[in-house]
């Protein structure tokens, strides 16, 4: 089951036995933390979702995410800053499990996101919509796809992608284009299969009905 709340416990000691750095207050960590988490733990479920493909594995790593952003705290520079800091944590987060398993997938956004694991029905829904788009998205390189999801489903601004993929403004905005360019070339790829797909049912049903 998710947790319903950050889940870390106000001790000397970090989850596993770390000692908890000297350099900053672990009360005014977690209380930090968890204003993240209350403000934020929809679309950083979201966004892991739609990186993993696997809803109940994306409940698990942001539940993940916001204990690494508690153990990671003293490497904020800048609370304004606080947001794009923890897509960075939840990209990483993503990434890490997608080399394990080498499995790139998506599942586009509909309807509210939740840190709950969604139902059945929702998650059929989300799959039976998702169509050329998820393929074509399928197609691209994982950074070229976290670039899009965190900029077009997730408003991130220029300097907030950055952050959140740890490389320039200006390679991120490279990255991003290079991105649309290639999900643009995978959708004409992918329309046209389709078509060619129609066509195909539409020669078998012409052969079917002649007498």
């Amino acid at each position: 089951m998710v947790a319903d709340s950050f889940d870390i416990e106000q001790r000397g000691t970090l989850p596993g036995g770390m000692a908890v750095s000297a350099a900053w207050d672990r009360d005014e960590a977690y209380r930090f933390v968890e204003d993240l988490f209350a403000r934020h733990q929809n679309e950083i479920y979201a966004y892991l979702v739609r990186m993993l493909r696997d809803p109940e594995l994306a409940a698990d790593l942001a539940q993940d995410a916001f204990v690494k952003a508690y153990k990671s705290y003293d490497t904020l520079q800048k609370p304004e800053n606080a947001r794009a800091w923890l897509y960075q944590i939840a990209h990483r987060v993503a990434l890490d499990n997608l080399r394990r398993k080498r499995i790139v997938r998506f599942v586009p956004l509909v309807g509210e996101a939740r840190i709950t694991a969604p139902s059945a029905e929702h998650v059929a829904m989300d799959l039976r919509l998702s169509g050329e788009l998820q393929r074509a998205l399928d197609r691209i390189p994982e950074r070229q796809r976290a670039a899009l999801l965190l900029a077009e489903l997730h408003d991130l601004t220029g300097l907030e992608l950055a952050a959140a993929l740890g490389v320039s403004h200006v390679a991120a905005r490279a990255l991003l284009t290079r991105a649309r360019e290639s999900l643009r070339q995978a959708l004409a790829t992918e329309n046209a299969a389709t078509a060619d797909a129609e066509a195909a049912r539409d020669a078998a049903r012409r052969g079917e009905t002649r007498p």
